[in-house]
């Protein structure tokens, strides 16, 4: 079984990867059913709670450093040195120290939670219970493999190919996919209306170029992997010698998938995620599959229609239905069954998933204490029930009225640059307004929160509450298949450090654990506001008008609003920013992907773009610059962008984040936006020909 879940490539834009504790990712969006409102307050001390200052400080300003030739370093140079990675993290910097103070403040709501009575049923209840199995080492160990036999006696019993199919759907309903994802989502042609999409998947390394190609850590990856899978298998009770065998077997299973698989910069095309076919046609297509009998096995009604995406991965997945011993199946399933549970188990498989996934890949030195793998487990299980809790204790309803007021600037200012663009045409200007009006924020946290009152969870069983909320988080997902799209859900937890746009929602969406310095301070001066969330504002709003954002209109369907001679003034200008960035040298001889990082650069051009402007007119005529710790308020705006991406990397992951990351590092990012507007050059006073000016003939403009 896997208790990875079973979701979408691509939903929202972000502005950074999600930070967790733990390789579990959280579940598809949750439906809010429940009104919002405070939960009864839990006894929780916070007065134990450290984490490194991450603000903007005079202090941490490296003036040996010319700001004009390298700005990252004269901003967070020192900060980064004097905070190294830690061993428990592959990256450093204001998201993840900032994501380690909501860990420690989750932490305390759970140890309130399991240390005191509460009804059953109750939401302070489910996470006592939840965090109470997770930290229970003992019962941990002594179950070792025995939660996951049944599906392994299940894989062992298959007779045939022919049973496959089946055994596919069997799992699938139980909220463990593997092969392929399969979930719902609003449709792109009617964004009311909830469908079924499928997607290629069943790789375990993290892209196809892993499998594929001969860059020198590719193939230290493979090997790696290699020996990951004879691992597991063997303390599964295989032979070391057949564990051997088939652990290459796995290797070639998955590397024919990644053969027949879509990169990373082409999955950013959403025209290449949404292939609507009608459902005898999706079942003439792949003749060893029965969709019809797959909608059947999950409880689904049979649609007209539904997306079934990357057509040459069905098809190499249905050839292989067919043309795979099944013996080698049999060892693909339960290497992937092993793997999808193996941190939550025993310790030997637990550290089995670390060493590799961890470790091998990304350079990590230590696995994180058990109480941050609990609560990575615990938000990705039930993560929008625990931020009830989350929001009762630690997001003050003062941050949110002082973020409306921001949006609010921050849509003013775009309004501004839209209407003065002088490269796109009235009829093109129309519907970009239209699409600015419509635009939803959301901040904090959900208006109504999802109901949990069907979810079970036990005390004395750790895996037993995984399965189960994969199981009711998959259920909830299915059922929305052909029912209305809820405009009130939300797709990450308030106690979440990250934003994100959802294009067919048209909505930007800013959890509660954002709004804190560096990003967001009710009593900071407004430059490090505008500078810090602020830009984050705009940036989420400007995936709007991204590369791929702008292909969905202001109803969030998937629809060209654009003249022909608008887009190509807009590719031209995209394309010049994708070229800066592929400039970029990560690492000796490793270059920044440009295209995939496409979407986020032009999201950050824009961000910063709309939230100077917002700066100026907040400032109004006659303001009197009060020039805090010697620096302007320009150059506190500018100082604090790139304060926010104040990041290092074991160099491990920052390969894996130029492979496989939709974002550009940050320290690029940090400079990137910056280099290309007169207003930092000015601000500074920095004179043509240093790094962060741009010449007129390089300089991208685009909002």
């Amino acid at each position: 079984m896997t208790l990875r879940p079973i979701k979408p490539l691509v939903l929202a834009f972000s502005i950074t990867v999600a930070l967790a504790a733990c390789q579990k990712t959280e579940a598809p969006a949750e439906t809010a059913v429940a009104p919002a409102g405070p939960v009864a307050p839990l006894q929780v001390d916070f007065s134990q709670v450290n984490a490194p200052a991450i603000s903007l400080q005079a202090a941490d300003i490296d003036t040996n450093i010319a700001a004009c030739q390298d700005f990252n370093g004269f901003v967070n140079s020192k900060w980064l040195a004097a905070n190294p990675v830690p061993a428990d993290r592959t990256s450093w910097g204001a998201f993840a120290a900032l994501g380690e103070r909501s860990l420690h403040m989750q932490h305390e709501i759970a140890k309130a939670a399991a240390a005191s009575a509460h009804p059953a049923g109750s939401m302070e209840r489910k996470v006592g219970d939840f965090f109470t199995a997770g930290m229970d080492d003992a019962a941990i160990e002594a179950a070792g493999i025995t939660p996951i036999q049944p599906e392994l006696d299940r894989i062992a019993a298959l007779t045939s190919n022919a049973d496959l199919p089946a055994y596919l759907g069997q799992a699938y309903a139980s909220g463990q996919g593997m092969a392929f994802g399969f979930y719902a989502g609003a449709d792109y042609a009617d964004s009311n209306t909830n469908i079924a999409y499928a997607q290629q998947g069943g790789l375990s390394l993290p892209e196809r170029a892993y499998y594929l190609e001969d860059r020198e850590d590719f193939q230290a990856a493979r090997a790696a992997f290699v020996s990951h899978v004879e691992k597991l298998l063997t303390l599964a009770g295989a032979e070391p010698e057949a564990a051997q065998a088939q652990a290459q077997q796995v290797l070639e299973f998955e590397t024919r998938l990644a053969k027949a698989s879509l990169g990373r910069v082409e999955l950013r095309d959403p025209a290449l995620r949404y292939v609507p076919v009608a459902l005898e046609a999706a079942d003439a297509s792949t003749p060893h599959f029965s969709w019809t009998a797959f909608f059947a096995a999950l409880d689904v009604p049979a649609p007209a229609m539904f997306s079934l995406a990357h057509p040459q991965f069905f098809k190499e997945f249905d050839a292989m239905l067919a043309d795979v011993p099944l013996a080698q199946w049999q060892a693909w399933l339960r290497f992937r069954a092993i793997d999808g549970a193996s941190p939550y188990l025993s310790s030997a498989f637990e550290t089995a998933n670390f060493e590799f996934y961890r470790q091998a890949l990304a350079g990590q030195k230590e696995m994180p204490p058990r109480w941050k793998r609990v609560l990575g487990a615990l938000n990705g299980s039930m993560g929008e029930g625990f931020g009830q809790l989350y929001v009762a204790q630690a997001f003050p309803p003062e941050s949110k009225a002082k973020m409306e007021v921001l949006v609010g600037n921050l849509m003013q200012a775009l309004k501004g640059r839209l209407e003065n663009l002088e490269w796109m045409s009235p009829e093109t200007k129309t519907r970009a307004l239209e699409k600015w009006s419509s635009f939803t924020p959301k901040i904090g946290y959900p208006d109504k929160w999802r109901d949990w009152s069907g979810l079970d969870v036990a005390k004395d069983s750790y895996v037993g509450n995984l399965m189960a909320a994969s199981a009711f988080n998959y259920r909830f997902n299915l059922d929305k298949i052909g029912q209305p799209v809820d405009r009130s859900e939300w797709g990450m937890s308030p106690q979440t450090v990250n934003a994100y746009y959802r294009s067919t929602a048209n909505e930007i969406v800013f959890p509660a654990a954002i709004l804190q310095p560096p990003f967001f301070d009710a009593n900071a001066d407004e430059a490090l506001n505008y500078g810090g969330i602020g830009a984050v504002i705009g940036h989420e709003m400007l995936h709007g008008f991204d590369d791929q954002g702008s292909k969905f209109d202001a109803q969030g369907n998937m629809a060209n609003w654009w003249t022909d001679a608008d887009r190509e003034a807009f590719n031209a200008r995209t394309d010049k920013l994708a070229d800066q960035y592929s400039a970029y040298e990560a690492l000796p001889g490793l270059m920044v992907n440009g295209r995939l990082g496409l979407g986020e650069n032009i999201a950050d051009l824009g961000g910063v773009t709309v939230a100077f402007d917002a700066l100026k007119t907040a400032q109004g005529e006659g303001f009197a610059d009060p020039m805090v710790d010697g620096y302007s308020q320009d150059q506190r705006f500018f100082m604090n962008w790139a304060t926010v991406w104040r990041i290092a990397f074991t160099q491990a992951q920052l390969k894996q984040q130029i492979t496989v990351g939709p974002h550009s590092p940050g320290m690029f990012r940090a400079i990137g936006a910056s280099s290309n507007l007169p207003a930092f050059a000015q601000a500074f006073s920095c004179r043509p020909g240093d790094k962060m000016v741009r010449s007129e003939a390089d300089r991208v403009v685009i909002w």
